[in-house]
């Protein structure tokens, strides 16, 4: 099954969660964390700088049976 994530607000120093049918008597986990851009955080805050790392990268091998090899690891 898919986790549910779900951003909410919180009133009056509690949460009402409603769980989805078919979870009645299953053993959940229940995590809670702040929402980043309530502290100030956004994506269009965070700019990375890739620029130390492009260039060029040589490979000696074939390509398709290292892609093989690591899809087989699966």
């Amino acid at each position: 099954m898919n986790p549910i994530r779900k951003i909410l607000n919180v009133e009056d120093d509690a949460i009402l969660i409603k769980m989805p049918k078919g979870m009645n008597g299953m053993k959940v986990e229940v995590s809670i964390t702040p929402v980043e851009d309530e502290l100030g955080v956004t994506e269009e805050t965070i700019k990375y700088d890739f620029s130390d790392l492009a260039g060029k990268l040589t490979w000696k091998g074939d390509a398709v049976k290292e892609q093989r090899r690591l899809r087989d690891e699966w």
